[in-house]
């Protein structure tokens, strides 16, 4: 694992503090690695939103579509509802 080295003000090493106490943390390192990994996620899903908004549908949404729809989980919808 590679190392990496940060200045922080005093007010975020002591917000950065505060995290890893209260969340549970066992360092600040895995803090920050978690913060990294959510954010990898989050760019990662952004692209697959503007993927799908670029994209050209695969078919028309349409009543038919939507009864089709209905019908396929029929069964599931009416057991569930209380």
């Amino acid at each position: 694992m590679s190392t990496m080295n940060i200045s922080l003000p005093e007010a975020l090493k002591a917000f950065v503090d505060e995290q890893v106490d209260s969340r549970g943390f066992g360092t600040s390192s895995e803090y920050v690695r978690e913060l990294i990994r959510k954010d990898q996620e989050r760019l990662q899903l952004r692209e697959l939103l503007l993927a799908g908004a670029r994209s050209r549908p695969a078919a028309a949404a349409d009543g038919a579509y939507f009864a089709t729809l209905r019908g396929r989980i029929g069964g599931r919808t009416s057991t569930r509802r209380s």
